[in-house]
């Protein structure tokens, strides 16, 4: 079964179409470089769309009915919408579910020092990076810091024109012959992935008679003056180091995008997308982006926390009476699309790939019936029942879409939140966008995979 390119098939009224989700999903992108600053798009979009907050609708006292679009938050870090159908809670929903966080590095609790008249920020990496690849590019710092008063300074330092950049520092090629002769994944050590932050010295009048690190201090001052926290307030601080820039178009026909955060912000905002735009019917129709994916996704903001669980339980509760057996029917019964983007065949690395088994750029919706790694070790593997229903779904919708596994069997794999969902007894299947690139500073997805997605959950929601 050979796979067609979307982009034979679109008059000129789809590459509009095409062209208007890219450019909106680009600004998205811009605007949404850490999992606080998307669930801040997605909130105002939500209630432009007519979404109220969960909570504030039961601590109101009314009661939630058909018709209703609710959403809630955990931690501002992971948020689920719920469009309300005609039908009991119990009888399911459809659900579309994707991560909102990305690779990236964060700064420690105690990051500052100064060391031959430079000044750093010390990080730990998040999420599975070749680390070689994030020196000697220009990033940004963007988070929260958190004072013990209870203020919060918000900060997106490297994107203004007038702003700064920061670097990772690289070796130079001259005295690099011993580096060169290392493995890739021992190239840059994660304790040498330190920011550079500053090299100009306070002035000797203005440093306290014990300081001896002028430039340390220099860095202090600024932050004090121009964000207003203090050293220790790195404590209680979120920062995190990303690619600074905006999303661009790639290729001389500007039929990609070339940006940090695709994966996977691409396969959240087609399904926020999707989600608005589809109305009530007769059964409830949701969309769950979460924090934590791509460190296994734990904690209150991961997937495998009971937020979505709760929250699912608290509208059942307000509808028809609490009850803990008709939440878990309401789970069960539910159908999934767990979307996350996917290793597009690349002919430069072909040995890396199966080819009749691969994902395909501009080849649509690519679908994994299963994820996992060497012996399909921790994946979900959906239901051929349920892959029929979805095919069928797909192709009354004129939906481009092609089936993949993510790599040669024994070469590598991965992980999504599907393996998680499927634990509540409901049917899922993965589905995604993809890249090449994945989990570098720049990843590359073609807008007719983009806007083949949107139409796939679209599809589906109904």
């Amino acid at each position: 079964m050979k796979n067609k390119s979307a982009w034979e098939k679109y008059g000129k009224d789809e590459l509009k179409a095409v062209e208007s989700l890219s450019k909106s999903y680009k600004a998205f992108l811009d605007g949404g470089k850490t999992e606080r600053e998307c669930i801040k798009e997605i909130v105002a979009e939500a209630e432009a769309a007519g979404y109220e907050e969960l909570y504030g609708v039961l601590g109101s006292g009314r009661k939630i009915k058909a018709g209703d679009k609710l959403y809630a938050v955990c931690m501002k870090k992971t948020i689920a919408l719920f469009n309300i159908g005609s039908q009991p809670l119990e009888k399911g929903m459809n659900i579309l579910g994707a991560h909102i966080d990305s690779p990236r590095l964060d700064v420690k609790g105690n990051p500052l020092y100064e060391s031959n008249g430079q000044a750093y920020l010390d990080t730990h990496y998040y999420g599975g990076i070749k680390k070689y690849l994030w020196v000697a590019q220009p990033m940004a710092i963007h988070g929260v810091v958190c004072r013990k008063d209870g203020s919060t300074v918000e900060l997106a330092i490297g994107e203004d024109p007038k702003d700064p950049v920061f670097v990772f520092t690289d070796l130079l090629i001259h005295l690099s012959h011993g580096l060169m002769e290392k493995k890739a994944s021992e190239v840059v050590s994660g304790e040498n992935l330190d920011l550079l932050v500053g090299n100009t010295p306070l002035a000797k009048t203005k440093l306290k008679d014990d300081e001896k690190e002028a430039v340390r201090a220099n860095v202090l001052s600024i932050i004090k003056k121009k964000y207003g926290f203090e050293e220790e307030d790195f404590l209680s601080a979120e920062l995190e180091i990303v690619p600074a820039g905006k999303a661009r178009d790639c290729g001389l026909d500007a039929g990609m995008i070339l940006a940090y955060g695709h994966d996977d912000r691409i396969c959240a905002y087609t399904s926020l997308k999707a989600m608005l735009e589809v109305e009530a019917g007769e059964r409830t129709t949701c969309c769950l982006l979460v924090d934590k994916e791509e460190i296994g996704s734990v904690g209150a903001t991961g997937m495998s926390g009971h937020f979505f669980e709760n929250a699912v339980a608290e509208i059942v509760a307000s509808m028809e009476g609490e009850s803990a057996l008709k939440t878990r029917r309401a789970l069960q019964n539910s159908r999934m699309l767990s979307s996350d983007v996917d290793a597009a065949y690349d002919p430069l690395y072909a040995e890396a790939y199966e080819a009749k088994n691969s994902a395909y750029m501009s080849c649509g919706l690519a679908l994994m019936k299963f994820t996992g790694s060497r012996g399909k070790s921790g994946s979900n593997d959906a239901n051929a029942e349920y892959i029929a229903r979805i095919r069928k779904i797909f192709d009354d919708a004129d939906v481009s879409y092609q089936f993949s596994e993510l790599g040669r069997v024994d070469v590598g794999g991965g992980g999504t939140i599907a393996y998680i969902m499927a634990k509540f007894g409901m049917e899922v299947i993965d589905s995604g966008i993809a890249l090449f690139n994945m989990h570098a500073p720049y990843e590359v997805a073609s807008k007719a995979d983009i806007y083949e997605a949107y139409k796939g959950y679209k599809a589906f929601l109904k």
